[in-house]
């Protein structure tokens, strides 16, 4: 099949790869060290199939009840990993620790022992990162970088999680440079945190606007949206 004769989102999604192997080149690294999170958010069941057929395995959500009638309508597609990445509230935990493998944006002790005391003794230990907050954004969620060792040992300590890494959204920044001096200051902090935390493994950085910037400084995954699925329908809060 030619490139001629894909959908849009197959399309778009050869064009994302290609230029995550130009920057994992770039930066002298293996490609196959950066994994692609395709963010479905916002987008119908259909989507995420298309871009399954596309050979995208790896789904990233925001929103639970937009997400949980998802994940249902597609369980006939055993090889997704679905992941969710957007800010948890407390009253909210039960349901990702019993559907997701993943969970990017840990920032408190009680959000993590929420999802360990409910995550089913017969799943496998759930994947979780902390969210880091590099900029003093108003309203912005995240842990402030000096603190992330003491969230880190905590999180260790649990039973049914497995700390895998960090995951950060910066402010925005058209600037290639500035771009690769916070995602620098992500993997600065990702390295010392690895002497105390041996097991990690991911650095989930960049998304549709800056994530060439983001591999070429180190992320092991991007979180990448509208340039696989266009522009969003609608937005939720």
């Amino acid at each position: 099949m030619t490139s001629a004769t894909l959908g849009t989102i197959a399309r778009n999604l050869l064009a994302v790869r290609a230029r995550m192997l130009e920057a994992a080149l770039q930066a002298g690294r293996e490609p196959a060290s950066v994994r692609l999170l395709a963010v479905s958010k916002g987008f119908p069941a259909s989507a995420v199939a298309e871009a399954h057929a596309a050979g995208q395995f790896e789904f990233g959500e925001n929103y639970l009840q937009e997400a949980l009638p998802k994940l249902a309508s597609l369980k006939r597609l055993a090889d997704l990993e679905w992941h969710f990445i957007g800010t948890l509230q407390g009253n909210k935990t039960r349901p990702v620790a019993e559907n997701f493998a993943w969970v990017h944006a840990i920032d408190r002790e009680r959000i993590a022992q929420r999802l360990s005391h409910q995550r089913p003794a017969w799943l496998p230990a759930l994947n979780v990162c902390i969210e880091v907050r590099l900029g003093e954004e108003p309203g912005k969620s995240g842990v402030a970088p000096e603190l992330v060792p003491v969230l880190a040992r905590h999180i260790a300590e649990l039973p049914r999680l497995r700390l895998r890494g960090l995951m950060c959204i910066p402010p925005p920044a058209d600037d290639t440079e500035v771009q690769r001096a916070r995602f620098r200051r992500m993997r600065e902090l990702f390295e010392m945190l690895k002497q105390d935390v041996q097991q990690l493994d991911t650095l989930s950085m960049g998304m549709s606007g800056d994530y060439q910037a983001a591999i070429l400084e180190g992320a092991t995954m991007i979180r990448v949206g509208s340039a696989i699925f266009g522009q969003r329908p609608s937005q939720r809060s």
